[in-house]
């Protein structure tokens, strides 16, 4: 039988003194639903650790340290850059029964994002893991949701206050670069889909949707962290597509059942309702 997960506070503060002796580990976050506040009861522990990359994390140093807090003693985490350029490494833990995600940042990308975001120049990267792609902004968010465990130079501090207010160099960018595509995503669907080019048909639904979920946040000054519930999340915004989740839902049950004239029809209604929220709020595409 599995164990029960500790309570976060005792589970983050095991974690929390662990690792802050980490030689290079400048501050630990916690991130994820947890750090934005809408985790459910089995919910990761998304846990950011923090370095200046002229003293890179001792990543042996790290091994070390979540030895004795693992429950599978074969546990180990990555070298840094080991998951690509986004995601810089980290490690897939379990600890007190909680699933525990760590993730290597490096401050001075992370700085650089940043200010390249808030003069409205944003990127959008291929990265495993992440279907719609990973969005530079995503670090940015990730500096504004989260929860400082420990930030003894006041680094997260300071980059906080680069993120809120929510810029509008950032929103306009965001905007023009996903806006466009949700259209332009769905016309290439219905180019496939008589064809019955059934997996490409699903991708472009799926992009049209992240695109969307996109132009929804930056309308509602939000960071979008990850696309995974993003489309639910967006539905429950003040600014947002009315019915847009159960249209999601009643698309995929189309696509699944090979119907895709119903789903992309349905997809056409949700982009033209987002135009309007565009138009209304008084911005452009």
């Amino acid at each position: 039988m599995a164990r029960a997960s500790e309570s976060d506070e005792a589970l983050l503060a095991r974690v929390t003194e662990a690792l802050r002796p980490v030689q290079g580990l400048v501050a630990l976050v916690l991130g994820g639903s947890r750090g934005r506040g809408t985790a459910g009861p089995a919910s990761d522990y998304d846990i950011g650790l923090y370095y200046e990359p002229g003293v890179p994390l001792n990543v042996e140093g790290l091994q070390r340290a979540i030895a004795p807090l693992v429950d599978d003693p074969s546990s180990a985490v990555t070298r840094i850059g080991e998951w690509g350029p986004w995601i810089n490494g980290g490690g897939w833990l379990t600890i007190g029964g909680a699933k525990v995600d760590l993730l290597y940042r490096d401050l001075g990308r992370v700085r650089e994002v940043i200010a390249e975001a808030r003069q409205g120049r944003i990127s959008m990267n291929y990265q495993p893991g992440h279907p719609h792609g990973f969005c530079s902004v995503i670090w940015m968010g990730e500096i504004a949701t989260c929860q400082p465990l420990h930030d003894p130079f006041g680094r997260i501090a300071e980059l906080k206050n680069e993120t809120w207010p929510y810029p509008e160099a950032v929103r306009d960018a965001l905007m023009a670069r996903f806006g466009w595509e949700v259209g332009f995503a769905i016309s290439n669907a219905e180019k496939a889909a008589p064809r019955a080019e059934q997996t490409h048909v699903a991708g472009c639904a799926y992009r049209a949707l992240c695109c969307m979920a996109q132009v929804l946040f930056a309308l509602n000054g939000r960071y979008l962290i990850n696309e995974k519930g993003a489309v639910p999340e967006a539905a429950n915004f003040p600014i947002t597509i009315e019915g847009l989740a159960k249209a999601q839902a009643e698309i995929w049950r189309h696509i699944g059942n090979a119907d895709a004239e119903s789903a992309l029809r349905q997809l056409r209604i949700l982009s033209t309702n987002m135009s309007v929220l565009v138009e209304q709020a008084g911005r452009k595409l």
